[in-house]
């Protein structure tokens, strides 16, 4: 009987492959599980109605159960990947202007994850439901669902916030498959978001592994985000002597000869001339990113080959002054002020007198007193000592 069945449900899809090419991804994805599923029910409906009254029947009606929800499972996740796998046929990356597409294979890939993964869940826990012990210990955890919910949010609040985080990268736009991001002064392209972490192939083929949480706590630069058209810049330190105008004849004769260049924009300035040098900035525009770092190379080896052959003048140099020393020195006299603050003119006197007024002087005695010559000379040391 489940050899009928499989034979006639492979008959009805081999005819409608015929004139549809989806039925050929749901045969390779679905058949496998599907003959299993058939074959487990059929074997299980023969051995009940063989053996109704064993007293084993009930460990094998339970064994056959496990078997049932497993092939369920894995046929389930099967018709999750085929009805993926179309979706992202008929959303291809490889093309130009392909944004929605990257768009609608990030979500879909996000989605077919978390199902299968929910599948799985459900899968295991109707297994463990089958055993009468862990029927009885379901029943108690769901009498405490509150305090172990709060117990196993704690634990997992790392996994719970970069599966938030997946599910936010997905669904926001912020990141997308085959995006071009900057993220750790590191370039290169997303190669897989999946609901805990975010592969990015680098330029130099590394790759670089990322939690979810990080595109949504940390800035990055998406160079994909509207589109891929980017604009970049060369430049370069010359000299003074350069000509600007030749040179930008001769950036258009090289951008004219040049697939790399999108024509949409060609603009070379003088941005800087200090320090010695002419700072010449030179702005291109490409397709992606890649192009535009091949363009950016090419426009600026062109332009110090032209400058090497043409204009010799124009390349930057260091110029450097070479002077003789001088044989005699002519050394000029100390030029110290001869007025001071309390010195030198009458102003300066009457404001050292304000100093020394309050102290007075005692002339000498006629006779010859030692006492007082003591007072004289000690109040002629005061008064040279406040003026000083």
């Amino acid at each position: 009987m489940a050899a009928v069945v499989a034979v006639v449900v492979a008959i009805i899809v081999r005819l409608i492959a015929r004139r549809h090419a989806w039925p050929r991804g749901l045969i390779a994805r679905a058949h496998r599980p599907f003959r299993a599923l058939v074959f487990l029910i059929a074997l299980w409906i023969a051995v009940s109605t063989a053996f109704p009254d064993r007293d084993w029947m009930e460990r094998l009606n339970q064994i056959f159960t496990i078997l049932v929800i497993v092939a369920s499972a894995w046929l389930l996740a099967a018709l999750v990947s085929f009805v993926t796998d179309v979706t992202l046929g008929r959303h291809r990356i490889d093309v130009p202007d392909n944004r929605v597409a990257r768009r609608i294979r990030t979500q879909t890939l996000i989605l077919r994850r978390l199902t299968i993964a929910i599948i799985v869940i459900i899968a295991v826990g109707a297994i463990l439901l089958t055993f009468p012990a862990v029927q009885a210990f379901g029943a108690s955890v769901l009498a405490s669902a509150g305090i172990a919910s709060i117990i196993a949010g704690l634990a997992a609040q790392s996994v719970l916030a970069n599966i938030f985080a997946g599910l936010q990268l997905a669904f926001s736009e912020a990141l997308r498959v085959d995006d071009v991001v900057v993220v750790e002064d590191e370039w290169g392209r997303v190669g897989e978001i999946t609901l805990s972490y975010v592969v990015l192939d680098l330029w130099d083929e590394r790759r670089l592994v990322l939690p979810c949480t990080y595109f949504t706590t940390n800035p990055f630069q998406n160079w994909t985000r509207q589109g891929s058209e980017l604009l970049g810049s060369v430049e370069l330190d010359l000299d003074w002597r350069i000509s600007p105008s030749r040179m930008r004849a001769h950036l258009d004769e090289v951008l004219a000869g040049t697939e790399l260049w999108d024509g949409r924009a060609s603009v070379l300035q003088v941005t800087d001339a200090v320090g010695g040098y002419v700072r010449v900035r030179i702005l291109v525009t490409a397709q992606d990113a890649p192009t535009l770092f091949d363009l950016r190379c090419l426009v600026r080896e062109a332009m110090v080959t032209w400058m090497q052959q043409n204009m010799p003048a124009g390349l930057p140099v260091q110029r450097i002054l070479m002077t003789e020393e001088e044989q005699h020195r002519t050394v000029e006299p100390h030029a110290g002020g001869e007025g001071g603050l309390f010195t030198g003119s009458a102003e300066a006197e009457a404001r050292a007198s304000s100093f020394t007024q309050a102290i007075p002087v005692v002339d000498a005695d006629p006779a010859g007193d030692d006492e007082g010559q003591i007072s004289k000379s000690t109040a002629t040391r005061l008064e040279t000592t406040e003026r000083t």
